[in-house]
């Protein structure tokens, strides 16, 4: 039978196809009642390969390490499906990307998604799966022409172009192209209003491009566009906030910390990620935050050992700088340094270089060691996009990287990154550039004044 994106799906029970259906919308609306939909499938057909394999790529993206022995599980359930009754090309594919992943070769999975999308490219659940995890990737290229090649299957009546072009609009965006970024992400949103990704694609937009109020503004009118939203949601409230930041309303920053971005204290990365940030930039500016770093950083003491993502680890060594937890900064320093690039496994290689050195400057920043922090984060910055995340994720260790390197007197060698993170941006400066150009611009006027 055929479901939403026009794909093969194998059901023994015809009932749980509208079940499944609900997997594809609330996967492309990142709803928080996707995973109620999956396990109806499976009450119905515990041995539907896709809803599987689903479950399988569910969750190796929340990057836990006690979580994927369940994931081989049900890859193993999922190989045994597929060998025991006939499905359709699509099936077989999700069910070996899956595998290639869990061996640790995610780039080779998104490849096996690809050529699903090259003989069905109107799959808009494939495409955006494999969208995913070129994110993880920091493949912001690959994204693009991704999303490019299968657009035009994607015309006005494919019920989910929608959603694509919110795909389309945040790959554009990570690959600078504002202005057609913020176009497909409002067009995007007139097709479907519930397509968060596109609504904080755009509001990448406007934090690239200094134009924070738009963004405010963005976000303040469509509140509905993401309150159904899984944990997704505190992410948009977390860009939210930075756009406060940069206008200069750390109150109202903090405020949406407090209610919104940790509203419920989970321990996923992802929450964490926004988390730490948030705090790490209100400190660079000089805001004081309390206590707020202490609950993180306990739930980033027991994740030391994780080693399933580079872009959790960092976010991880933050929390633990931020209160100064000794003993587990050196233990996740010991854990990736001695991690060994192991041949075909990605992860290894990403912790090794540039992991390690950026862990190691994280660390020494927290410790108030500007010069050994900035040398290891200066060392890790040329690799940094492949930690994966987005640009405006991945600033706050540019944002440390110029704020060490400064304190310890690399004056030029910060203009030079100030001026390629303004390049970056289209040559907009926000808030924390012109400030830093400005302290750049009066630690030269002070070398300048003879001695008395």
């Amino acid at each position: 039978m055929k479901d939403l994106c026009f794909g093969d799906i194998t059901l023994s029970d015809p009932s749980a196809l509208e079940d499944w259906n609900g997997v594809i919308l609330g996967f492309l609306a990142h709803g928080a009642s996707t995973p109620e939909h999956l396990n109806t499938v499976l009450a119905k057909d515990p041995e539907c390969a896709m809803a599987l394999a689903v479950k399988g790529f569910a969750l190796l993206m929340l990057a836990r390490r006690e979580l994927v022995d369940i994931a081989h599980e049900a890859h193993r359930d999922a190989v045994a499906s597929i060998q025991a009754r006939p499905v359709s090309a699509r099936e077989q594919a999700w069910v070996t990307a899956l595998g290639l992943w869990l061996s640790g070769r995610p780039s080779q999975s998104v490849q096996i998604l690809e050529g699903v999308l090259a003989q069905s490219p109107e799959d808009t659940l494939t495409a955006k799966l494999g969208h995913g995890i070129r994110f993880m990737l920091g493949d912001s290229q690959g994204m693009r022409r991704s999303i490019e090649r299968v657009l035009p299957a994607h015309g006005a009546d494919h019920p989910l172009r929608g959603y694509l072009l919110g795909c389309l609009s945040f790959a554009m965006e990570e690959t600078g192209a504002y202005q057609q970024a913020e176009a497909a992400g409002l067009e995007g949103l007139s097709l479907a209003s519930d397509d968060a990704w596109g609504l904080h694609a755009v509001a990448h937009v406007y934090d690239m491009t200094a134009d924070s109020a738009r963004g405010i503004k963005l976000l303040s009118e469509n509140e509905a566009g993401w309150a159904h939203c899984n944990n997704f949601r505190y992410h948009v409230w977390w860009h939210k906030a930075l756009l406060h930041l940069d206008l200069g309303q750390p109150d109202e920053a903090l405020a949406l910390y407090d209610k919104k971005v940790r509203m419920d204290r989970t321990d996923d990365y992802r929450d964490i990620s926004n988390a730490t940030s948030l705090l790490m930039r209100l400190e660079l500016e000089g805001h004081t935050v309390g206590n707020r770093w202490e609950e993180i950083a306990e739930l980033a003491e027991n994740r030391t050992q994780d080693g399933c993502l580079v872009f959790a680890d960092l976010h991880y060594m933050l929390a633990l700088a931020g209160e100064s937890r000794d003993t587990a900064r050196g233990r996740m320093i010991g854990r990736m340094r001695n991690t060994q690039d192991t041949q075909g496994n990605e992860a290894d290689a990403i912790v090794v270089d540039p992991g390690a050195a950026a862990a190691s400057g994280l660390a020494a920043f927290g410790e108030g060691r500007y010069e050994t922090a900035f040398r290891n984060l200066e060392a890790a910055r040329p690799r940094m996009a492949l930690i994966g995340g987005s640009h405006a994720q991945r600033d706050v260790f540019e944002r440390i990287t110029i704020d060490s390197g400064l304190r310890a007197g690399h004056v030029e060698k910060v203009r030079r990154i100030l001026d390629e993170r303004t390049a970056l941006r289209g040559g907009k400066q926000d808030r924390f550039a012109e400030a830093r150009y400005l302290q750049i611009s009066e630690m030269g006027d002070t070398m300048k004044v003879p001695a008395q």
